[in-house]
């Protein structure tokens, strides 16, 4: 009787280590998940300030514009993306505001009296800190995804990501125009 006992508490303090790794494991999972949607919100508020200010932008050059009506009409046509939008729907939305943002550039190089007003260069430096806000909510989230990912594929872990069906995160990444190599001509 008295290992009957023994051998139930051994099975009972086994079982209770078990369901503390997995209480714990499922819960560190949770947090994972907490901290790659907490920064995505950081991307998302990073993107419409970026949309807010480059409308200003526009705004801003609209004065000087003539014939440049088509990327007037591009970058007001843009929209915030949706709260609930997929990470790609996110990064096609950061692809064409860069892409907005270098024609605006490219328009503002013919108007020079624009570039030397003090409202667009206080507008060019706030979208500079924009920008580098951006990347580093990017950076965040990457960092986030990538730990979440690999405790998905790391056993014992892999065990409770598959019994919750917890799925892979896709990374945030870099614009096709900013994959290129920069061309400099002097």
């Amino acid at each position: 009787m008295d290992v009957l006992l023994i051998v139930l508490g051994i099975i009972l303090v086994l079982a209770l280590i078990f369901f503390g790794w997995y209480i714990s494991t499922l819960n560190s999972f949770r947090q994972q998940q907490v901290k790659i949607d907490e920064a995505e919100s950081s991307i998302d508020v990073a993107l419409t300030k970026r949309f807010d200010l480059l409308t200003k932008m526009v705004s801003a050059t609209k004065g000087y514009m003539k014939h440049e009506q088509e990327t007037l009409a591009k970058v007001i046509s843009m929209r915030q993306p949706a709260r609930n939008a997929s990470i790609a729907e996110k990064q096609e939305f950061a692809n064409a505001l860069t892409q907005g943002m270098s024609q605006l550039n490219v328009v503002v190089e013919q108007y020079p009296d624009l570039k030397a007003s003090q409202n667009f260069l206080s507008l060019q430096n706030a979208t500079m800190e924009v920008e580098e806000n951006l990347q580093a909510a990017r950076r965040v989230y990457n960092s986030n995804v990538s730990v979440y990912n690999q405790n998905l594929v790391t056993f014992p872990a892999s065990l409770v990501a598959g019994w919750k069906k917890f799925t892979k995160r896709d990374f945030f990444e870099a614009e096709v125009a900013k994959r290129q190599d920069v061309d400099f001509n002097f």
